[in-house]
């Protein structure tokens, strides 16, 4: 886990490099949630979300009204993945989809996530050593002669790595349970999330629709506020394999594991 400290565009947070031993087999989301599914846990819950979030439209940042996740400031159809989700807001889904399967869903620790990225690879990409647009939606005017995105494209748009799991580079950073901490220097490695407070900040991942490509990286790292909502930010479920599961797929909606 990590980059190693030779690798271009490597930064101290995330170093040292480290072996982590994941000790729970997973059932991992093959997509980001949806704008289907989060909208069918708002509707079933009555959960308020506010029609206000940080969005970049004509290229200016700043938090504007009448945007959230049904509306984030660009097209999108129910199979765009949710944006404009909150850490706290993501916790709260899969603790509804929780009651409603009988099964604990949670969201994945950065390790976990790393570890799915990388899909059984240790290059900056899960297919090798670059990157190029027609393997994710990311920022890629600055290095090629193309059209900067202007939204999410649907989490299906794009073939899935070795394992199966779809846009783990780009389209949209992903919440993880993890605290932010500066470096790898203590982290657990087992595969938990790192849970003691080492600041008000969790860890998003993956980056995001208008990333460049050097942040697509397997070992980038990112920080938010738990309560930011922005229209690069969505997430993904994870639960661990228990007795009875038999390792088979379950359909949990849109993003099924």
């Amino acid at each position: 886990m990590g980059a190693p400290s030779d690798l271009k565009g490597g930064v101290e947070e995330e170093q040292p490099r480290h072996e982590v031993f994941v000790t729970q087999p997973l059932l991992v989301g093959r997509y980001a949630v949806t704008v289907a599914e989060f909208d069918a846990f708002v509707q079933a819950t009555g959960y308020a979300m506010p029609d206000r979030m940080f969005t970049c439209e004509a290229d200016v940042w700043r938090e504007r009204e009448r945007r959230s996740y049904r509306s984030p400031g660009f097209e999108q159809s129910p199979r765009h993945p949710a944006v404009g989700i909150s850490w706290h807001d993501a916790v709260a889904y899969c603790a509804w989809l929780s009651s409603l399967t009988g099964r604990g869903y949670r969201l994945m620790s950065e390790a976990e996530w790393e570890y799915c990225c990388r899909a059984g690879t240790s290059t900056p990409f899960a297919w090798g050593p670059g990157i190029v647009s027609s393997q994710a939606n990311y920022d890629a005017a600055s290095s090629r002669d193309l059209a900067r995105p202007r939204g999410t494209v649907r989490v299906d748009a794009f073939l899935p790595n070795a394992w199966g799991l779809h846009q783990m580079h780009g389209n949209i950073w992903e919440w993880c349970e993890d605290y932010w901490h500066d470096s790898y220097e203590g982290a657990p490695c087992d595969g938990s999330a790192w849970e003691d407070d080492g600041s008000d900040l969790r860890v998003v991942r993956g980056g995001s629709w208008m990333s460049v490509a050097p942040l697509l990286q397997s070992s980038v790292r990112n920080k938010e506020r738990p309560t930011t909502r922005m229209s690069t930010i969505g997430f993904r479920v994870v639960r661990s394999l228990g007795e009875g599961d038999c390792g088979a797929r379950h359909d949990t909606g849109d993003s099924a594991v």
